[in-house]
């Protein structure tokens, strides 16, 4: 089954191979670790790890690569705000970016670069490029002479003007041409700064990628991968960087998601419209937030909206309800071509999603078929369809990292001090009362069991209990 990817560069579906058939090597950016990581900067690491698991199961090896921002102007202004040394700001974000990416099954890259860590390997690669006369020195600053590098735009595809007015700064008095960009900026004292040839400073943004990916991985990798937002200008300065540099290619993919809006509107600070994976985290089941995060195509826009995280706890609680029905079938998870094939397609999520949803109505079907079963060969050829069927199900939300917990821990029984028993035994009393026919008590526990949030279910199997989330 070939892997099929769009290139943003080359702005087509191509059919995926790594340079080395043993090795893939792919790098993502991560996050600026000044404050919490908002929803939208979850796609990326979401869409791309499905896609780093999908490499692992077709390849020998995947090395996968995500970095952390740990030095920057944000970083630096509020380490000055609060007074306190830029680590306590880095470490305290890393860890929590950690720990909220986990929530929503975001497993930990095999490389996780810091800058900070890689600032001899940024100083030896701005002296190569000055070295080879695409870089020059002035008033304690060293940048990069886009005009020496020809083939400048090739990835976002946009005019000199164009590029000239996306920089969004003044021109600076010691740049030679507009458009040339930082790599080296002195630090005065109170900033944090390590000592180089042209003076106590700190790297610009776009040095830190080409240093850290020429540092772990040389001079070419397979796939470099972020939001659309960064293709111009960080990614477009990190080619040029890179392969003046080295003489050589870069990246050989270049994969871009779209951006979220939030009901129809672009997501701003300015606008208040900003949520948070950690505030989320709060109000939604993670694993709601992951499934809305894969609902649509990785290269599109995403309308990001509580009606979308609804709609994905709502499927959730389908699919995991059907779980649930054939808790007692014992079954290992076993991978659908199909979920595979939509994936191999350019990580094509919805049509995975909905190839689940398929599976799961198998699912049903066979439980159905279980349950009818009479006679021991009719019960046994039910029963190893009905453990089929789950066995992709399993299969198939595992490829998308979903569906991995167990259906009770879902509908959240073992939470709220561990009061279960508590509740079973009202649901117990509800039906013993039905069946009394004394329907008064029989609402009356049902209105006791809805106002501490329990939803009931009839099911064949009898009544099942959930409680209700946000």
């Amino acid at each position: 089954m070939a892997i099929r990817l769009f290139n943003s560069l080359s702005r087509q579906v191509e059919d995926f191979q790594p340079a080395h058939p043993d090795r893939v090597t792919m790098y993502v950016c991560g996050p600026t670790v000044y404050n919490y990581a908002h929803i939208g900067n979850a796609r990326g690491p979401v869409v791309f790890g499905v896609l780093a698991d999908l490499l692992r199961r077709h390849f020998p090896k995947v090395v996968y690569a995500r970095n952390i921002t740990d030095v920057d102007d944000k970083i630096n202004q509020s380490a000055i705000e609060q007074q306190v040394p830029i680590t306590t700001i880095t470490e305290k974000f890393t860890a929590i970016y950690r720990e909220d990416m986990g929530a929503i099954g975001v497993k930990l890259p095999d490389i996780e670069p810091h800058a900070t860590h890689h600032i001899a390997d940024i100083i030896a690669m701005i002296e190569r490029l000055i070295a080879k006369g695409h870089a020059y020195a002035a008033d304690g600053h060293v940048l990069f002479q886009v005009s020496t590098y020809a083939q400048y735009g090739a990835l976002s595809r946009r005019s000199t003007d164009e590029m000239l007015a996306g920089a969004r700064v003044e021109v600076a008095p010691y740049k030679r041409e507009g458009g040339d960009f930082v790599l080296w900026k002195p630090s005065t004292p109170e900033l944090p700064g390590w000592d180089s040839p042209w003076g106590r400073g700190r790297p610009g943004w776009h040095i830190e990628c080409s240093a850290m990916c020429h540092a772990h991985f040389g001079d070419t990798i397979d796939i470099h991968a972020g939001g659309v937002d960064l293709q111009f200008p960080h990614h477009e300065n990190e080619i040029a960087q890179s392969q003046c540099a080295s003489g050589t290619t870069f990246a050989r993919w270049w994969l871009h998601n779209g951006m979220l809006t939030f009901d129809g509107s672009k997501m701003s600070k300015s606008v208040g419209n900003i949520r948070t994976v950690h505030e989320l985290l709060k109000d939604y089941p993670a694993e709601a937030l992951r499934y809305a995060l894969l609902s649509a195509h990785y290269r599109q826009p995403l309308d990001w909206s509580p009606a979308l995280i609804e709609q994905s706890i709502n499927t959730l609680d389908r699919l995991y309800g059907t779980l649930r029905d054939l808790a007692d079938v014992e079954a290992a998870p076993v991978l659908p071509e199909a979920v595979e094939f939509a994936l191999a397609d350019d990580l094509n999520t919805p049509a995975a999603l909905a190839e689940l949803s398929r599976i799961a109505g198998e699912v049903r079907a066979a439980q159905r078929e279980f349950l009818q079963a009479s006679g021991d060969a009719a019960v046994a050829q039910a029963t190893a369809k009905a453990r089929d069927a789950k066995a992709e199900l399993l299969g198939a939300g595992a490829a998308l990292g979903l569906l991995q917990q167990h259906p009770e821990a879902w509908f959240g029984k073992g939470s709220a001090n561990d009061d279960d028993a508590r509740i079973d035994a009202l649901v117990a009393e509800r039906t013993a009362a039905k069946k009394a026919r004394d329907f008064a008590r029989a609402d009356a526990i049902r209105d006791e069991l809805a106002a501490a949030g329990i939803v009931l279910e009839d099911t064949p199997q009898g009544v099942r209990w959930s409680r209700k989330r946000a």
